[in-house]
């Protein structure tokens, strides 16, 4: 329990430092696959663009653990989006192909195979199986919208 603890408070101290890393006018770089651009930091905001893996972006505003980006490259492209899936650091761009959105972020945090497997061989006595059948359930922006609604819950807007 000591280690999850640990393992706990060290990913949210990682996110913290990239949260902090973002202000206005700084540089930084997509670490996921892909980026949806949204209109604004409420839950069912709607997506107006999206950016690739390791494209450059300037940070315009930064709202809590939402940063309001523009492209480098097309500076028309403007929208917002999470801080976690941001890097200060520059992403080298490659292959993708064959590398998931999941293991894509986690490398940008410095979390590999490597590191999963020997966390995985030191805990032996914990479970995945559920964590990894949770990880592939998809919801759509209509399926959200609509369980929002049937539970009367706020979209954080």
């Amino acid at each position: 329990m000591k280690k999850l603890i640990t393992l706990l408070v060290i990913f949210i101290a990682v996110a913290g430092m990239a949260m902090a890393q973002a202000r206005p006018g700084g540089t930084m770089y997509v670490a996921t696959r892909t980026l949806d651009l949204k209109s604004g930091t409420g839950l069912l905001a709607s997506n107006i663009g999206s950016l690739n893996y390791g494209d450059r972006v300037t940070v315009v505003r930064v709202d809590g653990r939402f940063v309001e980006v523009r492209s480098a490259d097309n500076p028309s492209v403007t929208g917002w989006v999470a801080s976690a899936n941001l890097s200060a650091r520059p992403v080298i761009s490659g292959d993708t192909a064959t590398v998931s959105a999941r293991e894509t972020a986690m490398a940008g945090k410095g979390f590999n195979q490597e590191v999963e497997t020997t966390y995985k061989e030191q805990n032996s006595n914990l479970n995945y199986a559920d964590v990894d059948r949770i990880e592939g359930i998809s919801v759509t922006d209509a399926e959200l919208r609509r369980f929002l609604e049937e539970g009367r819950l706020q979209t954080g807007e």
